[in-house]
């Protein structure tokens, strides 16, 4: 074993799936992959002690989730890179796993070739990504014009504050008619049937 050689080890739950990057990652020049955890637990309770430099992690384990291994892996090893492996593509799983400190987010139909210019990308210093999800993180940065107008945002701020229609109708100088029709607006150009959807919505899309 070279003294270059960069040490992964795997965490996932699919013992198939598990078995076949452990061969793979062990069975390449450079690479060595000699631990393989099938949940968060017993990842927690060993690598931390291991000579370790990337963590290879799927985010539907059983148990605690990848996403909260990751988070807390890092607080004990900030030092210790990991790259999240799996199926998930949601916008949630990908900025909660860069958010609790993931080097890399790669889907599981990355060939294994590709795998291997990834792992070491990360043990140089970069944050690789698969395609499919750096394209969503670019499009999660556009700016989405807000369909609703001043008005209409402002009273839907005053909604997410816990506001009624009368409290609000007093705070715009407005009559709760208007006050309700313009609420009935916001909830028909949002697509949505009720205040906490439109609430959701607007905090997501942020647009109040």
């Amino acid at each position: 074993m070279s003294i270059q050689d960069i040490h992964i080890a795997i965490v996932e739950d699919d013992n198939e799936i598990r078995q076949t990057l452990n061969l793979i990652i062990d069975g390449s020049s450079g690479f060595t992959c000699k631990y393989a955890f099938p949940d968060g637990e017993s990842a927690l309770a060993s690598i931390g002690n291991l000579p370790v430099d990337i963590v290879l992690m799927d985010i539907d384990l059983p148990g605690r989730s990848g996403i909260e291994v990751t988070r807390q892996l890092k607080i004990e090893n900030p030092e210790l890179d990991i790259i999240m492996l799996t199926v998930q593509s949601d916008d949630d799983s990908i900025f909660e796993s860069l958010c609790a400190g993931a080097s890399g987010y790669l889907l599981k139909d990355t060939s294994p070739a590709e795998l291997l210019v990834h792992i070491r990308e990360v043990f140089e210093g970069g944050a690789p990504m698969s395609s499919t999800i750096a394209r969503r993180i670019i499009n999660s940065f556009r700016v989405i014009e807000n369909p609703l107008s001043e008005r209409e945002t402002e009273i839907l701020r005053m909604l997410s504050k816990g506001l009624n229609y009368k409290e609000i109708a007093e705070k715009a100088f407005l009559s709760p008619h208007t006050v309700k029709s313009h609420i009935k607006n916001i909830y028909s150009k949002l697509h949505v049937g009720n205040r906490a959807e439109a609430i959701y919505k607007a905090i997501k899309q942020k647009l109040i």
